[in-house]
């Protein structure tokens, strides 16, 4: 299938500020469609100085330079600095993506909180934060959302049941290999799952003689072969929206040469028939130049 669906992780007030407008553009110049996930309560970056004790998180602030791509002002939020609320004071930006014609959806009401969190929280702690989501998102947009993205790709068995119960579409919460429908020890979760196939930037510069000059390179080697199930790529508003833009046009470029269409999740999720997914466990995994544990598709259906 020679589809990308390009899927846009907003985390921060700073991201959705300025990087939002500057990929919507862009986009728009290059003729692609995407999808944005929005973080829509308080931007409390800088609580994740407590990741410093997580395997590989040193290295992948030392590759990625975190206060350039963020600024120090961000990662003061929540901790020097009140965090401030980004579906409250960036709603107008938020509504101009989807008057722009993308769609949109959730991504999580408190970024730090939801990555951190949830992968050891049960029933209520989950249900309430992705309601706290639901409701902001119904807000902003004055309708209920139909895609959920989660932070970091961190879930639990309790969020993948509020997939379905919140009537959503579909949802990204994992990495994997193709679309599926997810099952956590052996119960099913009546909402698909489309999961991010192909490695970030971040997770991929600074490792293995790759950087900056050559990273567009790399994933165009990798994309050179088609998947039978296509590809979801996602980026972040604070990387590809800013300093990394270039190589992001290098990426949609090359794309288009390779004779790919640029899609929002949703268009990619219609080549699909859902009855005949197939059914992966998801487990928790890790993935190169990512560090902790992330929400994995099984290799085996």
């Amino acid at each position: 299938m020679k589809k990308i669906a390009l899927k846009i992780d907003v985390d921060t007030y700073r991201g959705t500020r300025e990087g939002v407008p500057r990929l919507v553009e862009t986009l728009q110049r290059h003729h692609a469609q995407a999808s944005f996930f929005f973080s829509l309560g308080p931007d409390h970056t800088g609580r994740a100085i407590k990741r410093v004790f997580r395997p590989g998180f040193i290295g992948k602030v030392s590759r990625t330079s975190v206060l350039e791509h963020y600024g120090f002002k961000t990662l003061m939020y929540g901790t020097l600095l009140p965090g401030p609320d980004i579906g409250r004071n960036c709603a107008d930006i938020m509504r101009s993506v989807r008057d722009a014609g993308f769609e949109v959806g959730i991504h999580c009401y408190d970024h730090i909180r939801w990555q951190d969190y949830v992968a050891k929280k049960g029933e209520g702690w989950t249900r309430r934060e992705m309601q706290r989501a639901v409701d902001r998102f119904t807000e902003i947009f004055g309708v209920a959302p139909k895609a959920h993205a989660a932070a970091g790709w961190q879930t639990n068995r309790h969020g993948l049941r509020q997939t379905q119960h919140l009537d959503f579409d579909y949802s990204s919460d994992t990495r994997g290999t193709r679309p599926f429908i997810p099952t956590w020890d052996a119960e099913i979760i009546a909402c698909p799952q489309l999961p991010t196939t192909l490695p970030t930037l971040d997770e991929l510069i600074g490792r293995d003689g790759i950087t900056t000059e050559n990273v567009a390179r790399h994933l165009l080697d990798i994309t050179s072969k088609p998947s039978e199930t296509g590809h979801v790529y996602t980026l972040h508003a604070e990387l590809e929206g800013q300093k990394w833009m270039p190589i992001f046009e290098q990426l949609l470029q090359g794309w288009r040469e390779q004779g790919y269409d640029l899609v929002s999740m949703r268009q990619y999720l219609q080549e699909f028939k859902l009855a005949e997914l197939p059914r992966y466990a998801v487990k928790p995994g890790t993935v190169e130049g990512r560090s902790g544990m992330l929400a994995v598709q099984s290799p085996n259906s």
